[in-house]
């Protein structure tokens, strides 16, 4: 299934192409190294690596109304070294895969909210526009009493730029906001309906300075696993051990578990 790529979506394929050429270096490719007046490969060593004409794939950065092949698409993804995740977005950004649909606010099911709820370490329930729909008591005591917000302000991206406790208590805040831009990107990309994003990128936008400024990046990345290290005002130093979960026909959820890791201390014992 594909769909006519709208002129923004053409404009950010373009400009996500150029980023992620930009990155390469000629020299893994067999390409003289040389001067270069911009770092990486040339639209026309990507092209010829990619089986392409030049002008096709130059038409293609400069946001031209063409509609690429799945085939083409797996090619310069292969050949800009794209990760699933870029990859993803790439097809996204072409239309060339199903749009998701996100359901903004629309409530889980009695039995996943049974489940977060009874998960004896930190957890939550997000969709793809980061909208936080269910938790239990310990992340509620880790990070915020979510209950005490306004629904709108329960949004993981809203509460990093927003909320100043997330900045003290995030020990690599900076990492960890333009991490949850990326993944934003990313899903925004892949969502039929934009303008649930969209509002929140024109909210954050007035209300933060770094988040406008970073919103200009193209990276995307996935964020299912990893390591975050807080320092809460009670427990002091912590360290988690966070994985997402998509629960088995809610492609557009997330479960989001915080393990902790064992101290030093309790590592020596």
């Amino acid at each position: 299934m594909s769909r006519r790529p709208s002129p923004e979506q053409r404009r950010e394929l373009g400009a996500f192409l150029s980023s992620q050429r930009a990155r390469l270096v000629p020299s893994e490719f067999g390409l003289p190294e040389g001067p270069r007046r911009t770092p990486g490969l040339r639209r026309e060593e990507v092209a010829v690596l990619s089986g392409v004409s030049v002008s096709w794939y130059t038409w293609l950065e400069q946001g031209r109304d063409i509609q690429p092949s799945a085939d083409a698409l797996r090619r310069i993804a292969k050949v800009l070294k794209l990760d699933r995740v870029e990859a993803d977005h790439l097809f996204a950004l072409s239309s060339r895969e199903p749009l998701r649909s996100v359901a903004v606010g629309e409530a889980i099911s009695e039995g996943l909210d049974m489940l977060v709820r009874g998960i004896p370490f930190p957890a939550y329930v997000r969709n793809t526009r980061l909208d936080i729909l269910a938790w239990n008591d310990p992340i509620a005591d880790l990070f915020v009493d979510y209950g005490s917000l306004e629904p709108h302000e329960r949004n993981t991206l809203r509460l990093l730029f927003v909320y100043l406790p997330y900045r003290t208590l995030i020990l690599d805040w900076e990492q960890m906001a333009r991490g949850m831009i990326s993944t934003f990107r990313a899903s925004r990309a892949q969502a039929q309906d934009k303008a649930p994003f969209d509002a929140l990128v024109d909210e954050l936008s007035e209300l933060s300075p770094e988040f406008r400024a970073w919103w200009q990046d193209t990276s995307v990345k996935g964020f299912d696993e990893g390591e975050k290290r807080l320092r809460h005002p009670v427990n002091g130093a912590i360290a988690f051990h966070y994985v997402a979960l998509t629960p088995t026909g809610r492609p557009d959820l997330s479960l989001v578990t915080y393990i902790p890791k064992p101290s030093a201390r309790d590592s020596d014992s």
